[in-house]
């Protein structure tokens, strides 16, 4: 059954600036800054996009109000997410521009994989896989928590070959990740992606990264590039200039 905003454990959330509003579960892994820079990462000229672990749909409902003229799948395992992914499209009037897909996304790396999203269609894939091994931390009693978080070491590679999968020729692969997973990342991408660019993205001007947004080329051999950082707020803890646009007012960050 299908979870609706008078559900007690629901709640109904506005993002960027109001132009957005997702009903998401009350407990467990909710939308964060995340799933919006990654949307706001992604080149604005992709118009066949695919949203590989969308949860509730906050990243690729996000790219659709940025991307009038995109058209997307959206790929979630777990049948209440997508439930609410299919109602979040509606309530944001954007259900002829979405498919929901409740299907493994590790599935999708095999050719025997299922036939929606189709191989080969899209020109741009969007996904922030799980991020912690869990071998190194304590995985949440919460299972959409911890199917969020938790991955083993062929997770990553899996999900990028997913995403290989449903790319035309060079079309783009946008993630995000932590950055002590930037070895893993960029092998993952070796041989099958290249033209990588990378964005650090630091919590305060004088703190290491905490993010890394990802994008890059399937097919191109390109030596990959560091872009400038974002720095989400100033030393007083103040949104920064760069941050607002972004998260509050709905633009996109770096475009090549």
């Amino acid at each position: 059954m299908a979870l609706d905003a008078t559900t007690p454990s629901i709640t109904t959330d506005s993002v960027l600036g109001g132009s957005l509003t997702l009903r998401q579960p009350k407990a467990g892994h909710r939308v964060g800054h995340d799933a919006l820079l990654l949307a706001a990462f992604a080149p604005a000229d992709r118009r066949r996009m695919v949203d590989l672990g969308t949860g509730v749909g906050s990243c690729g409902l996000a790219f659709l109000t940025r991307v009038p003229q995109a058209s997307s799948v959206l790929v979630e395992i777990a049948p209440e997410l997508a439930d609410l992914a299919r109602e979040n499209a509606a309530l944001n009037d954007l259900s002829a521009r979405v498919e929901v897909v409740t299907a493994d996304v590790t599935r999708l790396c095999r050719p025997s994989g299922p036939d929606v999203p189709q191989v080969g269609a899209a020109d741009l894939v969007l996904t922030n896989p799980p991020f912690n091994d869990t071998a190194r931390h304590r995985i949440s009693p919460d299972a959409a928590r911890a199917r969020a978080h938790m991955a083993d070491g062929t997770l990553l590679e899996e999900w990028v070959r997913a995403a290989d999968r449903c790319l035309a020729a060079r079309g783009v692969i946008c993630l995000i990740h932590r950055p002590q997973a930037l070895a893993d990342l960029l092998a993952a991408l070796d041989g099958r992606f290249g033209a990588v660019e990378i964005l650090p993205v630091h919590p305060r001007p004088d703190r290491p990264a905490v993010r890394l947004l990802v994008r890059a080329v399937k097919g191109r051999r390109t030596p990959p590039a560091l872009l400038p950082g974002l720095i989400l707020t100033d030393a007083d803890g103040n949104p920064t200039a760069a941050a607002d646009a972004v998260l509050r007012q709905g633009g996109g960050l770096v475009q090549t």
